[in-house]
């Protein structure tokens, strides 16, 4: 099964292929799942809540595992239910609603954690079952930057140190494991249309400043990250690793 991607000449076939997109449950991760399970693969998603049929307009197809990634223990214990993968997409995270502030060094630690320990713990443990992959170039391990990445964004201290921190782990990793034909990038998101970022995009006080600088002058949508990340890991890009593509409509080349 093909995947043509807005009509465009590109597409992408992944049948007999398995990923795992953890967050794959709404936003970017969910679209990101979606769009390889049009492309014909196998895909498993994750998110904190009991069953699948505990969420709304998510396709029967997928597979699921809940899994809660402050959880050390719940993350090592997905090895049980990952018999075979050829594609890792680290997208799972956590704002902090009820006014929980990242000013707050618990909840800094919490941010941090998330956002970076919690991709190398499941990228280490799946590591050897990814290494078994047959995938016609290589295995991935796909991270969710963010433009924290580059940028500094007082009212997310923590957020933004893990998501600096995760460019800077792909680097390493994607050296650490190219002999075991690993390939290890990342996608770094900009202002995608997405429930965590609706009170800003919905806000003309806020939203007017971003599209001024946006050099497409639009925001986007999760499906523009969901196709950075299908040609990442294809064959198509067979010759890219360690690398954070900025999806971002030219937002990060202004200064």
């Amino acid at each position: 099964m093909l995947l043509y991607l807005f009509m465009s000449n590109i597409s992408f076939d992944y049948s007999n292929t398995d990923i795992l997109v953890t967050g794959g449950t709404s936003g970017i991760g969910k679209a990101i799942a979606e769009a390889y399970l049009a492309s014909g693969a196998n895909v498993t998603i994750t998110g904190t809540k009991t069953s699948i049929e505990d969420y709304k307009d998510i396709p029967k197809e997928f597979s699921y595992i809940k899994l809660n990634l402050e959880d050390k223990n719940n993350i090592d214990e997905i090895k049980k239910s990952i018999k075979k993968l050829d594609i890792l997409i680290n997208n799972g995270g956590l704002s902090f609603p009820d006014g929980k502030s990242e000013d707050d060094p618990d909840i800094f630690d919490r941010a941090v954690y998330i956002h970076l320990n919690s991709f190398y713990r499941l990228s280490n443990l799946l590591q050897p079952i990814l290494m078994q992959s047959n995938l016609q170039g290589g295995a991935s391990i796909i991270g969710i930057a963010s433009m924290t990445s580059f940028f500094g964004m007082p009212i997310v201290p923590g957020y933004g140190a893990g998501k600096g921190g995760l460019v800077q782990l792909i680097k390493t990793l994607s050296m650490k494991w190219a002999d075991q034909s690993i390939r290890v990038n990342a996608v770094a998101a900009g202002y995608i249309k997405t429930r965590m970022t609706e009170p800003i995009i919905n806000s003309e006080e806020f939203s007017k400043d971003i599209l001024n600088r946006i050099a497409l002058k639009k925001f986007g949508d999760p499906a523009d990250i969901a196709n950075a990340v299908l040609f990442l890991t294809s064959h198509s890009a067979r010759y890219i690793t360690g690398e954070t593509l900025r999806v971002d409509g030219g937002y990060s080349i202004s200064s």
